[in-house]
């Protein structure tokens, strides 16, 4: 921790000038800081979490009021209403924590705001942790807000401000996207001065209002395209915008983010000397130096990601004014449609039209099968206790065929042998809501997982559709005290010993309770007697019953015991083990294994949990504690 803690303080701490090695969501904090932001929001979502993690240790420090908000809806929200006060606000999120605040997003790009307002999407091309891939640059053109694009981690914190510049101009907010590579990259970046933050903020009544009635909203319509209008009109030449190469090349580029990363490095290999228009800003298109560029070449290719929403608005321009102009992309297949713009899928999609060859390329020669690698819950998960509980008793109650909705977590892992229990999962919050819709469909018993953070994000609501329909459902809640998945970020049941500067925690136990759920039961899931018993217990009730599996996340657990010189192993008594194989085919914990036909625990993943040895995991008792302290 203490190794964050000083990037994060030189982050605060660095001089104009100053050139510093960043991720880009560094980058972006730092960015947030130069501007003078003074409210920030999030709910944390991989891949902008960094930036959360960042200001909530040094936001105080650097004069900003930092929030983690219960989601992205409440989040965008806190900082528009510190914008109408007439401060400085920032507001980010993942690509799919958007669509939550989407209703939010429509109405205040109508409205306007007062003081200046950013709104990060982080993107994730190819979905290395999201469930989908969308394009949140159709919300800029959606909404008719601007749309700024930095391609490395120099421009994430330069851009950053130039957007807030923007959204001053013409009291909208602006959209600022990133994808995972940008957020994830490293780069040199040469900070700049920082600006200090306005926090005497105030909202003054009378003139615009802010009421989104269709009397104000239809008049605010023709504003905001007269706005979106002037924006374009400036070309940000130079700021956000360049164009580079030779201007009399046959074939010009027009490419944004980290796809013009990749199209660089390809130009570059290859040594072509084309035209390259690299775009800060996507929304609204600058057309004058769009039609300035088209009018110089007869082809153009435009290398974009995800979806051709650049292509689009090129082609439109061409269509109107350049019919002679042949315009290149995804839309005519030159350039894949799905996922990250790659090096070599690049290289591949324009060889033959720049005529170089490719055929020196080294093809990876795998030398032998490599074994599956599916993620796994951490050694001493709560989690993995829960699912062993209700996969045994689901088996000891002979259900036939239960239906399992889960949810956006951790526990999302539970879709993995050997638990299986995952068969549908869509976004946060829907497993409640998904359970709820089964019990009107079919006779199957419904099992819904949920996490404690997800549960304040989007839970709740879905719950109280579920017992108003006396929907005959299992709800497990898996609290594990953090918004672990995206890096142990505190959430409303965060003990009040986690969190800075809060005086009281949220009880998962008393909302439920207060929603009407009369079968409720609160259980440690290392306990598996316990846990067994509320479950098969929850499960032979008629309505909606919910168990809280209460138990801190593993890796804080680890920390804690570590710092208090207290750490507990197991191991296995090879005489006493029947290699019944139980505990790893079953219970699956990473630090059991088997090797010469019986299983051994391996001391250093063990953390001492001693679930695997009660006898539901290993009936021989052959698993024992090998010492009590360090």
């Amino acid at each position: 921790m203490r190794l964050f803690m000083s990037a994060y303080e030189t982050l605060l701490s660095g001089k104009p000038g100053d050139k510093l090695f960043l991720l880009g969501n560094e980058a972006i904090a730092r960015g947030a800081i130069e501007a003078g932001v003074a409210v920030a929001t999030t709910y944390p979502g991989t891949p902008s979490s960094e930036v959360g993690d960042i200001l909530y240790e040094i936001g105080a420090e650097a004069g900003m009021k930092f929030e983690f908000s219960v989601n992205e809806k409440v989040a965008m929200e806190s900082a528009f209403a510190a914008s109408l006060a007439g401060l400085k606000s920032f507001v980010f999120m993942k690509h799919v924590g958007l669509n939550v605040a989407s209703d939010v997003l429509m109405s205040i790009s109508y409205t306007g705001i007062r003081g200046p307002m950013v709104i990060m999407s982080a993107d994730d091309p190819s979905m290395f942790s999201s469930q989908n891939e969308q394009d949140n640059r159709y919300y800029a053109h959606f909404a008719h807000v601007p749309l700024i694009e930095p391609s490395n981690p120099q421009e994430a914190k330069d851009f950053l401000k130039v957007a807030f510049e923007i959204s001053k101009m013409e009291s909208l907010p602006v959209i600022f996207r990133t994808t995972t590579r940008i957020s994830h990259m490293r780069g040199t970046v040469t900070l700049s001065p920082v600006s200090a933050p306005n926090l005497k903020g105030r909202f003054a009544k009378g003139g615009r209002s802010f009421v989104s009635l269709p009397s104000n909203s239809y008049d605010y319509k023709d504003e905001l395209i007269d706005k979106m209008r002037r924006i374009g009109t400036h070309d940000f030449q130079g700021i956000l915008n360049r164009s580079e190469g030779d201007r009399e090349s046959r074939i010009g580029f027009i490419s944004s983010g980290e796809a013009y990363n990749v199209l660089r490095d390809v130009l570059d290999k290859h040594q072509v000397n084309a035209e390259v228009l690299k775009l800060g800003i996507t929304n609204p298109m600058p057309e004058n130096i769009a039609r300035e560029f088209l009018s110089r070449h007869g082809t153009i290719i435009v290398v974009e990601e995800v979806d051709p929403i650049i292509e689009s608005d090129i082609r439109a321009i061409a269509d109107v004014g350049f019919p002679e102009v042949t315009v290149l992309g995804k839309m005519d297949g030159t350039v894949p449609m799905s996922h990250e713009t790659s090096p070599n899928t690049l290289e591949e999609a324009l060889a033959g039209i720049l005529d170089f060859n490719i055929t020196d390329r080294k093809p990876y020669k795998q030398e032998q099968e490599l074994p599956p690698r599916p993620p796994v819950l951490c050694a001493g998960c709560p989690h993995r206790a829960t699912y062993f509980a209700v996969k045994r008793a689901v088996k000891m109650l002979k259900l036939d065929d239960p239906v399992y909705s889960t949810d956006i977590g951790c526990y999302s892992l539970g879709n993995y042998e050997p638990f299986s229990e995952a068969d549908i999962m869509l976004e946060m919050g829907s497993s409640i809501g998904v359970g709820s819709g089964f019990t009107r469909a079919t006779d199957q018993r419904v099992i819904s997982f949920i996490g404690d953070s997800t549960f304040f994000h989007a839970g709740i609501p879905a719950l109280v559709n579920a017992v108003n329909n006396n929907s005959r459902m299992l709800v497990v809640i898996m609290d594990n005290d953090v918004t672990a998945m995206t890096g142990r970020q505190p959430n409303p049941g965060t003990p009040v010993s986690q969190t800075a500067g809060r005086q009281k925690s949220q009880s998962i136990e008393n909302i439920v309770r207060s929603l009407g759920v009369d079968s409720l039961k609160t259980v440690d899931p290392y306990d598996l007697k316990e846990t067994l018993g509320a479950i098969m217990e929850g499960l032979k009730n008629e309505g909606v019953s919910v168990v809280i599996a209460k138990r801190e996340c593993a890796i804080l657990r680890d920390n804690r015991m570590r710092k208090e010189g207290h750490e507990v192993k197991y191991h296995v008594v090879p005489e006493s083990c029947s290699s019944c194989f139980n505990c790893v085919e079953n219970f699956a914990c990473p630090a059991l294994s088997i090797s010469n036909g019986k299983v051994t625990i391996d001391p250093v993943l063990c953390d001492g949990c001693g679930v695997c040895s009660q006898p539901y995991v290993c009936p021989f008792k052959a698993i024992e504690v090998s010492n009590v302290e360090n």
